[in-house]
């Protein structure tokens, strides 16, 4: 595995966490992928984030980006990661609680949410 990937964090065993990078189950979600190449998804990706006030972009560069969501109840704060994979027009994804055990399915309906706002833009 190259060093690019050992920037996204694994899922723990709770199930609080969906990523692309997942084995087949609870936690496994699909990745994006780039109908034009993934430079341009993953500006896209930045852009979405940005305008949503319900995120933070913490680190950004060209194959790896890591934002923030907090919940609007509680304020909770999760860590969501796009990260390009190599020689590829496939994003893989990653949303993950920081705290408590169970999320109710929210990391999940975030990054579909994501998805659906991506799809929406053509990409």
């Amino acid at each position: 595995m190259s060093e690019q990937y050992e920037r996204m964090q694994p899922c723990p065993s709770s199930p609080n966490c969906v990523s692309s990078k997942a084995d087949p189950g609870s936690h496994y979600i699909e990745p994006l992928v780039s109908v034009r190449d993934a430079q341009a998804l993953m500006a896209a990706i930045k852009l979405t984030l940005e305008e949503d006030s319900g995120f933070s972009v913490v680190e950004s560069d060209d194959t790896y980006l890591h934002a923030e969501a907090r919940t609007r109840f509680f304020g909770f704060v999760d860590d969501v990661e796009f990260q390009i994979r190599q020689d590829s027009n496939v994003v893989d994804v990653r949303s993950g609680s920081r705290v408590g055990y169970s999320d109710l399915g929210k990391n999940r309906r975030r990054l579909e949410a994501i998805r659906q706002s991506l799809a929406k833009q053509g990409y």
